[in-house]
């Protein structure tokens, strides 16, 4: 008889590998190949994946109006001198110089006010920084 064992004893020891749910960090026992805690821990990883895929960017609103032929129409253009604002007018017609282009854009229904889209949502869509998301709850 052979004194070699059959099957490994170590592996069953009676205690699970403890794992950290990627999206409430609680440890949890790990039973099979699942890497979420609890069925709403996955759901909610399955509902950020395909939430972030579906949202419309600035860039597809751009390709979409170059698509379109009204990209320019939609677009801010400022003064570097008076700092006065146009909507889809590349040069000042009082400096008669050309403008910078300032983003994506219209005119305010109420005030008439021309607005780009980082004006009315408040972020800084040209810096390179990247704000943190707001936590979904």
């Amino acid at each position: 008889m052979s004194t070699i064992p059959v099957c490994d004893d170590t592996r069953y020891d009676g205690q699970p590998p403890l794992g950290v749910c990627p999206v409430c960090t609680h440890i949890f026992p790990i039973d099979g190949r699942g890497i979420y805690c609890t069925p709403k821990c996955r759901q909610r990883a399955y509902r950020l994946r395909h939430r972030q895929r579906n949202r419309p960017t600035l860039t597809d609103l751009a390709a979409r109006l170059r698509r379109e032929q009204q990209l320019i129409a939609h677009t801010v253009y400022a003064c570097p001198s008076c700092q006065a604002r146009f909507l889809g007018e590349r040069r000042c017609g009082d400096c008669n110089r050309w403008c910078s282009k300032v983003g994506l854009g219209g005119q305010c229904s109420g005030c008439d006010d021309i607005l780009t889209v980082s004006d009315l949502i408040g972020l800084d869509l040209n810096s390179k920084e990247v704000p943190l998301p707001h936590p979904v709850v």
